[in-house]
């Protein structure tokens, strides 16, 4: 597979949500803009966002065969010894012929059997951890790390090897917010004279933020508003025929740059991603954590911005009675907006990619 004698080539194994996926894919890029001549591979699995992404942004994929484990009994959880074998083979395999040097996870279950086989072969080991408290998969890696990026100072306490931690950022995609608001309002058919609110559930969906939006719409078009709302794969086929004038659904957004430039306010999960995205950008936000996450760590994501009044935090179980008119109030006041927008901009790490990147760099050379 490695035809080139460069040394810089390097292995990323990231996948499963776009939270695990564009930390990495903005890694990648950095790279590439460093060192034109890095090979770059990404590893995951089949049938979820990366198989579709990785290709079309032009790197090189592999897919290997775990699935998560599902944390309520489910019958294929009784494959996971079998599935996690295969895959530590498969891993070994890949990094055989791949020959990285170094090799890249952003946590989430591709990365422990990938980055296991890539440390195996010799390669050097860079964490990413996006969340306030670390995932499970970075808590087994850390051994085999020579690095640990973090994006919350917070997250310093749940691990152990303190010397090889550094608070760098969640690395945000360099395009975003390259567009102006005009153009993309137009690029999604909306009324450029209207304010726009982005809604956006994970690439999965979040079905309390979809029930609660759909019992507003009628009011959001009465306010004279316009959505773009991102439903989720799982929710698309219920929601798809509310799509018109002034509501365009997606089940998932691809050119988020358009979205993010598009909108006056975001309403979303408080995803790792999104938080970095948004501070970066400066936006204006409602943040609804998921519930549903390890340790509650998406509510100590959206705290840490609504502690500075950098985003409004809105619980999960709040929202039918809060949505709509946190929205309405916050929407036509500019003041607000404006001071959201700013507070959450302070609080940005748009260097996080490019940190990572040099840092990958500089372990391809050494080796």
């Amino acid at each position: 597979m490695s035809n080139s004698n460069t040394p810089y080539r390097f292995l990323f194994a990231a996948g499963g949500t776009g939270g695990h996926l564009y930390p990495a894919v903005a890694v990648a890029d950095e790279i590439k803009k460093i060192k034109p001549e890095s090979e770059i591979l990404f590893v995951g699995t089949k049938d979820r966002i990366e198989e579709k992404v990785i290709p079309k942004l032009g790197y090189k994929f592999k897919s290997i065969w775990i699935k998560g484990f599902a944390r309520k009994f489910n019958l294929s959880n009784l494959l996971f010894p079998i599935r996690l074998l295969v895959s530590l083979i498969q891993s070994v395999l890949i990094s055989m012929k791949f020959k990285p040097r170094v090799a890249i996870g952003t946590g989430g279950y591709v990365a422990g059997p990938a980055l296991w086989g890539a440390s195996v072969m010799g390669a050097k080991i860079i964490l990413m951890e996006s969340n306030s408290y670390p995932g499970i998969t970075t808590r087994l890696l850390e051994r085999y790390a020579d690095e640990v990026h973090l994006s919350f100072e917070s997250s310093k306490k749940y691990l152990r090897r303190q010397n090889i931690l550094k608070v760098t950022g969640n690395p945000v995609r360099e395009y975003l917010g390259t567009t102006d608001k005009l153009s993309a309002k137009k690029y999604f058919g909306l009324d450029e004279n209207k304010k726009t609110i982005l809604v956006l559930g994970g690439s999965l969906g979040a079905s309390s933020i979809n029930r609660t939006i759909e019992k507003s719409l009628n009011t959001f078009i009465e306010n004279d508003l316009q959505l773009i709302w991102q439903t989720g794969k799982n929710y698309y086929d219920h929601y798809k025929n509310l799509n018109f004038a002034a509501v365009k659904i997606f089940d998932f957004v691809e050119d988020m740059n358009k979205a993010y430039s598009a909108c006056d306010l975001l309403v979303a999960r408080a995803g790792a991603t999104t938080i970095a995205e948004l501070t970066v950008l400066g936006l204006p936000a409602i943040l609804i954590p998921s519930p549903n996450v390890a340790e509650n760590h998406q509510y100590h994501n959206a705290k840490a911005l609504s502690d500075e009044n950098a985003a409004v935090l809105i619980k999960d179980d709040e929202l039918e009675n809060k949505l709509q008119e946190t929205i309405l109030n916050l929407i036509n006041d500019s003041e607000n907006l404006n001071q959201l927008a700013s507070n959450a901009k302070k609080l940005a790490k748009p260097d996080a990619a490019k940190e990572i990147a040099l840092s990958a760099i500089k372990f391809a050379q050494i080796i």
